[in-house]
């Protein structure tokens, strides 16, 4: 297990139950920000990973099975059978499609017949999607070919990797590292790739990924 996939992993519960990290602690009798993602790292940049007592709790105020948390955090798919197991398809593409005309409609929800599929964990949210990196500006969390799964309704927070279109088109997975009311920050997390600001008005939409398999 790997520090980013537990988190993630939590992320994930929190987005199919409709959930902020946050609002997930709360739920689940925990300090509002236990799972915030400044907690994530300490201040001399060690990881923090949840407790076991933490991930118990979690796991018995959402009612998700201890195979599912685990499919979530290894990256592949409940076998049959088992509760909450994967048996929802989403719409699949690849991201350097992404920016092409008719996939998305104006509020970034998929659309059209050219996406292909696959099968996920349940996510509650209806409009998932899921999208095949491209390159390597994101390693070393997402490298060239891993799939991660888009929420647009989950709610997006600084720290947050997320994927981004401009109103010229272009789509980009990221982390976002600030937002204010006229503009936000996005950065590649390898160091080799730049940052971006956007004005507001250049962004179409930016959802929240949630899970990824890897």
């Amino acid at each position: 297990m790997r520090h980013d996939d537990v988190w993630r992993a939590i992320d994930a519960i929190a987005a199919e139950n409709g959930l902020s990290p946050s609002g997930l602690a709360r739920r689940s009798g925990l300090d509002p920000t236990a799972f915030n993602p400044s907690k994530r790292t300490g201040p001399d940049g060690r990881a923090r990973w949840p407790s076991t007592e933490s991930v118990a709790k979690v796991l018995a105020a959402t009612g998700t099975a201890v195979e599912n948390f685990a499919s979530l955090v290894s990256g592949q798919a409940p076998a049959a059978g088992r509760p909450r197991g994967a048996g929802r398809r989403i719409p699949l593409i690849g991201l350097a499609q992404a920016g092409g005309e008719g996939f998305f409609d104006d509020g970034g929800f998929p659309v059209g017949g050219s996406w292909d599929e696959i099968s996920i964990p349940d996510i509650a949210d209806p409009n998932a999607y899921a999208l095949e990196i491209s390159g390597d500006s994101m390693e070393p969390v997402f490298r060239d070919g891993d799939v991660v799964i888009v929420s647009p309704a989950a709610p997006v927070r600084r720290g947050d990797r997320v994927v981004v279109r401009t109103r010229s088109g272009e789509v980009m997975a990221k982390q976002l590292m600030r937002q204010s009311a006229k503009r936000i920050e996005v950065q590649s997390l390898n160091p080799a790739h730049p940052s971006y600001n956007f004005e507001l008005s250049e962004v179409g939409w930016m959802h929240r990924i949630i899970w990824a398999s890897q």
